[in-house]
Order: C-alpha cells, then structure tokens, then sequence
C-alpha cells in the first residue's frame, strides 16, 4: 500500500501542539547526505542525516529501480535557483517553515511508476520532502502534506533548474473513509512539502513513468528532540477526567 507511516501514538497530542509553534518560523532543516547505493531487490540507496548529536540513517528502497542517483561527491547542483546558483531568500525549495536549501548534490532521480520507501534508524519529526522536475508525473500519499513553496513567480520564487511551474494538492476520496493524498502540478514543477508528526518510514507511488523526477528528504529533527517525552493519550485522557471531576467537585 502507499502510505507515510505514522509512529508512536504517544506523540499524538505533541505533535498537533507543536505544529502549531514551529509553523511560525523558519527552522534549519537537517539534509540526507546520500552516501551510496547499490541494485540489491531492484535499488537501494543508504544515507545519513546529522541532527544535533543525534546519527540518522536512512534507506531508500525502489523495487522498481531508479533514474539515476547522486551522492555528495559530485555531479550537477539540481537544487539550484534555475540554473543561477542558490539564493535561499527566493529558492524554490524555502519558506516561512524551511530555511535552507537541500544541501551538495544529493538527489535520486525517479523513473518508473510504483511505489518506494523511505525507513530511518529513529523515529523522526516533521520530515521535508524536495522535489525536482515533477513536469509529467505526480506522487500518490495516504497522508495528508503541506506544500511549503514551489519554483514559480505566483509563490514569489525563482524557477527550478528545468523551468517555472506549480504545485498543488489532490485529495482523492478511495470510499471506506480512506483517502489518497495527490502531489501534482503545472509546467516544472519543482518544490518541497512536509508532513507533520512523528515517522518512521515514508513510503509513496509514483503515478506515471517518467524520466525523470527526483527527491532527497530532511527532518526538523529526531520525535524526541523535537517532541520531547509525552504521556500516551490514555494517561492524558484518565488526568484530564480527573482534572474535570476535580473542577465538578469545586462548583459543588
């Protein structure tokens, strides 16, 4: 199934409270630094993200393989204001949430419809997802997203590398309560969305073949740095009956 998946239940309440502090201002989003790759069941790709202390890795597994994939080490910067070099006040890929550019080279460039998964060694928080030249394609989600900026003069950007376009968001209803959340656009579309909660694996389809599209991905940080420790939702629901009985028990 093409899902993003949520972890921890314990984080549900934090994370609705949090969202709302931390969608107020710009923060330093920690990158993936792709390190390599190999075709082990179709491709796979490992990568790290430094946050604070914390080590992040991360796996990317597509069954279906890959256009092409860039470490660090070298290659084109996609990432750039058109192709004018990186100015993060007019990037495609900044906002009022993300305040730095997806870091070096690193990129995987996609080219087969299917779906394909992202899985990180800790729990992380409010991941960011970059995007490069979804011109022909679209990304299917079971998760709601925000789309934070996009290359276009109607969102005040820069184009991306290949050219201007837009970005927006379908929600498909599948019935049974279950919906479909759609990444798609106009022209060339390059941008960067976020989920918000606590996550372990990130997983979606790519709708179409087309050569090519590609991603890297970054977090605001670890559940825990972000988050902090919160009770599970049935102790905060028990405190809260006994807050409300307490309450009762003054007005009597």
């Amino acid at each position: 199934m093409n899902r993003v998946h949520t972890t921890l239940a314990q984080f549900a309440v934090a994370v609705t409270v949090t969202a709302a502090a931390t969608g107020a201002s710009a923060v330093t989003i920690n990158w993936t630094d792709w390190q390599s790759s190999t075709t082990a069941n179709g491709f796979t790709a490992q990568g790290q993200i430094v946050s604070g202390s914390e080590l992040i890795d991360v796996t990317y597994n597509n069954p279906q393989g890959v256009g092409f994939f860039q470490d660090g080490s070298g290659g084109i910067d996609y990432w750039q204001n058109g192709r004018s070099g990186r100015n993060p006040a007019t990037s495609p890929y900044t906002s009022s949430f993300v305040d730095n550019i997806p870091t070096g080279t690193d990129i995987v460039a996609l080219r087969f419809a299917g779906t394909q998964t992202l899985s990180f060694s800790q729990t992380i928080a409010n991941p960011v997802f970059s995007y490069v030249s979804l011109n022909s394609n679209g990304y299917a989600f079971d998760q709601d997203f925000e789309i934070l900026s996009f290359g276009d003069a109607s969102d005040g950007n820069d184009c991306g590398y290949w050219g201007c376009g837009t970005s927006s968001k379908q929600v498909i209803d599948l019935g049974g309560g279950n919906f479909e959340y759609r990444l798609v656009g106009t022209g060339e579309p390059h941008g960067t969305l976020r989920f918000t909660g606590a996550f372990d694996t990130v997983s979606w389809r790519s709708l179409t073949n087309e050569f090519w599209n590609g991603f890297t991905v970054g977090v605001q940080g670890t559940a825990d740095q972000v988050f902090g420790d919160v009770p599970e939702p049935t102790s905060l629901a028990l405190a809260g009956l006994g807050l409300l009985a307490a309450a009762r028990r003054r007005r009597g």
